[in-house]
């Protein structure tokens, strides 16, 4: 099983741990820490060395921070993880914060004392967040103190070690471009802008260059590594060699120099030195290394990732592998979804379910000879009021048996060689309230909206986002967090820049993958979810228009609950893309369907509903 359900939050242990951080305090100079959950790299997922936050507060949710006081200590998350936190921390010890209404550096300007002095690990926050910190208390007369070493890491004494995932080689037939031509796009962009090199320091980004996987982080295929590649065409990858066995470094050697990752400040140096400009995105550096490249006379270039925009935009090779990614991962879903309508209420647990789940998608894959090479996050199998946790994670001391009357939410996904997939689903449980059934259509509703969207060239997330929460806003009701995350190719299941949220702000570019997962949450009852993958394409011209469209296309194939939909909710328009949906999911999947009691399930699952209904 990819997934363990062992019980990994240790609140028992914050208050202790709080007090040995604190104090080192005066030794540092600090009158406060701030802990983060991102690692050296930035990245939303973090191997167990790095699992800081955790270590420290009991919280294992994967965005957070946590800023230590002399006097307070305060664990700021945003609205996916607030009821997780109160069950997760010891409320004795930690307070609450909102990591978006009031993150750290305002939380600073309204509570620190005057010359506030806040230490932080400059490997672990990027110069923007340092310039914001920085700004917030210069407002009290403060300062930032900027550490040599972690305190963290000083009293973390059965730390693990740093991982070291091997690193295999993404074939050309899944990536659509060899690596020597990404890199050489890139060199001459810096050359047309006169950089004299780009400071890679995103994994995606690397292992999207460099058409390379590796297994340093759970459940994303990323190599924690780090990259330079020069305007005149050279590329220098510093990753750990006991990483890469002989065909990946022998493949490696056709493109650049792989070299020890701690020869990277002395390459930076250099370059520095010799008085280079140097490209650096300030969203993803880490602020050591910004310092690094100025502090030895070096000219700082800020600008995105050169690889970012290219990495979001996937060519046809990778829609096309995502889209039979998705397929073969829609087979599994329905055979779950089968097997669990069969059960007795009551007779499986959360646990189980998950469980059930990854098997499918293993036996699918063997079946299908693309093998399950790891789920793309730990399922969020939740029933009842568990469902309520936007990023709930069954454990097992949290475990328990789905009911009759039960909402059951099940937030999956996998990662297959050709493509990355993220799928949502509520089911009703037996018979469940009309409360229930009406949430949910007002949820459809808006995942229809998005689904169905035509929009202009410049468009953004930001302005599509409301089309998701209209329905729920005119019935009193919303949701903390974003409608759609961006989706890599075999990579990370939540990618930038893409996104539809209320502050996102990239424009949407064909072949852009999203995920399109508006919800409902009522803490301590219910939660409902329904999610699929769509991405960006140019839209059929619309007789009359006087404008090119973009819309959505849908690569997620798996029945939604109809006994859950309250038709005369629904226009005539919405019902219509339900029964199409419906339709187009039965021809595709049944095709690849094995089991004769899964056929049958989505044969069911699938018929029309009558065009009558509706508004």
């Amino acid at each position: 099983m990819f997934q363990s359900f062992d019980v990994t939050s240790t609140p028992e242990f914050g208050r202790e741990r709080v007090e040995a951080l604190r104090a080192q305090f005066d030794a540092l100079g600090i009158d406060g820490f701030l802990v983060t959950r991102a690692d050296e790299y930035q990245g939303e997922y973090v191997p167990a060395c790095a699992e800081r936050l955790s270590w420290l507060t009991g919280f294992t949710g994967s965005a957070g921070q946590a800023l230590i006081t002399t006097g307070k200590a305060v664990v700021f998350v945003d609205g996916r993880y607030v009821t997780q936190l109160a069950e997760q921390v010891d409320p004795a010890v930690f307070s609450p914060g909102d990591l978006v209404g009031e993150p750290p550096h305002r939380w600073i300007v309204k509570h620190a004392h005057k010359g506030f002095r806040l230490g932080i690990d400059p490997w672990l926050h990027t110069s923007q967040e340092v310039e914001r910190l920085e700004k917030a208390l210069a407002e009290q007369d403060g300062a930032l103190v900027v550490l040599g070493a972690n305190p963290l890491d000083a009293i973390w004494t059965d730390r693990p070690a740093e991982p070291l995932g091997p690193v295999v080689i993404q074939p050309i037939e899944y990536s659509g471009v060899l690596a020597k031509d990404k890199i050489a796009r890139i060199a001459a962009d810096l050359s047309d802008k006169q950089i004299d090199a780009a400071l890679i320091t995103d994994p995606s980004s690397i292992a999207w260059i460099f058409n390379i996987r590796g297994s340093d982080v759970p459940h994303t295929p990323h190599p924690l590594a780090r990259a330079i590649i020069k305007a005149d065409g050279a590329a220098e990858l510093f990753l750990d060699k006991r990483k890469t066995g002989i065909e990946a470094e022998a493949y490696l050697g056709q493109m650049c120099r792989q070299l020890d990752p701690r020869m990277l400040v002395a390459h930076l140096e250099k370059l520095s030195v010799e008085g280079k400009r140097v490209l650096v995105d300030p969203e993803l550096a880490p602020f050591a290394l910004v310092e690094l490249i100025r502090g030895h006379g070096g000219t700082v270039v800020t600008g995105a990732d050169p690889a970012k925009i290219a990495r979001a935009v996937k060519n046809s090779v990778e829609l096309n592998g995502s889209a039979a990614a998705h397929l073969q991962d829609g087979a599994a879903v329905v055979e779950f979804l089968s097997w669990l309508d069969d059960q007795h209420p009551g007779t499986i647990t959360e646990i189980g379910a998950a469980k059930a789940l990854e098997e499918a998608r293993l036996r699918v894959g063997e079946r299908m000879q693309n093998p399950l090479k790891d789920i793309s996050f730990d399922t969020i199998a939740g029933a009842s009021e568990h469902g309520a946790v936007i990023h709930y994670r069954a454990t097992t001391t949290s475990d328990r048996p789905i009911h009759s009357g039960d909402l059951f939410l099940i937030d999956s996904g996998a990662q297959y060689v050709n493509g990355t997939t993220d799928i949502t689903r509520t089911v009703a449980i037996g018979a469940v309230s009309d409360e229930h059934k009406r949430f949910f259509t007002l949820v459809l509703k808006g995942m229809i909206a998005i689904s169905t969207a035509r929009f202009p060239k410049g468009t953004r997330g930001c302005d599509l986002d409301p089309l998701a929460r209209i329905a729920l806003w005119k019935a009193g009701a919303d949701y903390a967090h974003g409608t759609g995350h961006g989706v890599g190719s075999y990579l990370s299941v939540h990618e930038g820049p893409q996104r539809i949220a209320r502050l996102a702000t990239q424009e949407l570019l064909p072949g852009m993958i999203l995920s399109n997962e508006p919800g409902y949450y009522r803490p301590g009852a219910f939660g409902i979810r329904i999610e699929n993958l769509v991405y960006v394409r140019e839209a059929e011209a619309v007789e009359g228009g006087d404008m090119p469209m973009m819309s959505f296309e849908t690569l997620t194939y798996v029945p939604i609950d109809k006994y859950l939909v309250v038709t005369d909710l629904l226009t005539h328009e919405e019902l219509r893309w339900l029964d199409d949906y419906h339709a187009k999911t039965r021809d595709e999947l049944m095709p690849l369907m094995h089991d004769e009691k899964a056929k049958a399930w989505l044969e069911r699952a699938t018929e029309p509903f009558s065009l009558s209904a509706g508004a």
